[in-house]
C-alpha cells in the first residue's frame, strides 16, 4: 500500500484539461478554472476536494489516513497522506475531485474507467 508522489502526478496527468500552479511549497490543480487538489511533496500529502457527507466518511472511518482540510462552497476538503492509501482508491478518489470541479460536459466525456 502507499502511493509515490510520482504516481499520484500520473494520476493526474490522465484527467481531462488540468491546469497545474505552481506555489513555493505545493501544487494545485484545477479544471476550467476551478480547483479540485493539492499536492504537498514535503509532506507526502494531498489535499483533495469532496462531497460534505464524504470529507465526514472518510476522516471518521481512517483518520491515520484522512484528516478534514477545510469545508468552503458546500464542499469538504480532505488532506489524504500517500503512504497510507492505495493506488486505486486514491485514483478514485481523485476522479472525484476532478469531476466536482469540472463542467459537466467535460465530466459526461471522461467518465471514470477504473
Amino acid at each position: 500500500m502507499g502511493v509515490s508522489s510520482d504516481r499520484f502526478l500520473r494520476m493526474v496527468d490522465s484527467l481531462a484539461e488540468v491546469e497545474r500552479a505552481k506555489a513555493r511549497d505545493y501544487l494545485s490543480f484545477s479544471v476550467r478554472g476551478k480547483r479540485f487538489g493539492y499536492h504537498w511533496p514535503r509532506t507526502s500529502t494531498v489535499g483533495l476536494k469532496q462531497t460534505l457527507s464524504e470529507q465526514i466518511a472518510l476522516v471518521a472511518e481512517r483518520p491515520d489516513v484522512f484528516e478534514e482540510q477545510f469545508t468552503m462552497g458546500g464542499f469538504g476538503w480532505v488532506v489524504v497522506h500517500l503512504p497510507k492509501i492505495g493506488a486505486t482508491e486514491l485514483n478514485e478518489l481523485l476522479y472525484e475531485a476532478w469531476r466536482l470541479s469540472a463542467p459537466e460536459e467535460l465530466a459526461e466525456e471522461h467518465q471514470y474507467a477504473g
